[in-house]
């Protein structure tokens, strides 16, 4: 009897042996298994980790990022632009009667066209690509004089450095100093007045900061008028018939409308 019960504990032992051997080998497997079974969770529950990024690259700029940056490259560092004065000098033609003529002028003893000098200056403020202000221009012809004082608006082009523009003006106009010969001073107005429009392109090349040198083209339409009998500059004369006609002429009002062109250099300061 004894020796069945030491058999019996021999074999307990083992089998005790065996299933803390089992317990040992599956600890791991089970381990993995429950590192899976969370894995899976998070997954399922939309936490799945990002997959790694082989390279990233810089997305391409939109169209405004791109025309700030080529705007920049292309900025001429001038910066912004407040205050402007400018001075021209050029040639000028005009025609005081070229699209109506009611007696303005005589043109027997006076020459209603012709080529003169031009001289300028104006004055105004800017506001980004417009700029406003006010012009003086004044016209030396052989046989009389002729200035103009105009409010003027522009719109510029900024191009770094070059700077095209158009302008529009309108203003007040005033014609006289009639000259020549004896005769033609004594069969002439003393003056005649009106409105002129003005329109204009032109082109400022910027030598630095706030100096400029450039040229414009303009053109004008005048429209001019006298009064009779008081604008005349000497009693009417008794000489031949043509020269009392002409001083007939004045002693009747007069108007017209003449037009002209206007080419011009032009030196600038911009603050």
């Amino acid at each position: 009897m004894r020796p069945m019960l030491g058999c019996f504990e021999i074999m307990k032992r083992r089998v005790g042996i065996v299933c803390a051997t089992f317990t040992l080998l599956a600890f791991p497997a089970l381990a993995h298994a429950d590192d899976a079974a969370a894995g899976a969770d998070l997954e399922a529950g939309g936490l799945k980790p990002p997959a790694p990024v082989p390279g990233e690259t810089n997305p391409a700029p939109s169209q405004p990022e791109a025309a700030l940056d080529r705007a920049d490259k292309e900025d001429s560092g001038r910066g912004l632009e407040f205050v402007w004065l400018n001075a021209d000098v050029g040639a000028e033609y005009l025609g005081l009667q070229t699209f109506r003529n009611k007696g303005l002028v005589d043109s027997t003893y006076i020459r209603s066209k012709g080529m003169g000098g031009a001289y300028g200056a104006g004055l105004g403020v800017r506001l980004l690509v417009f700029t406003f202000g006010a012009r003086f221009r004044f016209g030396d012809f052989a046989d009389w004089q002729l200035w103009t004082l105009n409010a003027e608006a522009g719109l510029r082009i900024p191009l770094g450095r070059f700077e095209p523009y158009l302008t529009l003006s309108g203003g007040y106009a005033s014609l006289g100093d009639f000259s020549g010969s004896d005769l033609a001073q004594r069969v002439s107005p003393k003056n005649a007045r009106g409105f002129d429009a003005r329109a204009g392109f032109g082109v400022d090349v910027y030598v630095t900061n706030t100096f400029s040198v450039g040229g414009n083209l303009t053109g004008d339409v005048l429209f001019l008028s006298r009064s009779g009998g008081s604008s005349i500059t000497a009693p009417m004369p008794s000489g031949p018939i043509q020269e009392q006609q002409a001083q007939a002429l004045y002693f009747r009002d007069g108007s017209g409308i003449g037009a002209g062109a206007t080419l011009s250099a032009v030196l600038g300061l911009h603050f």
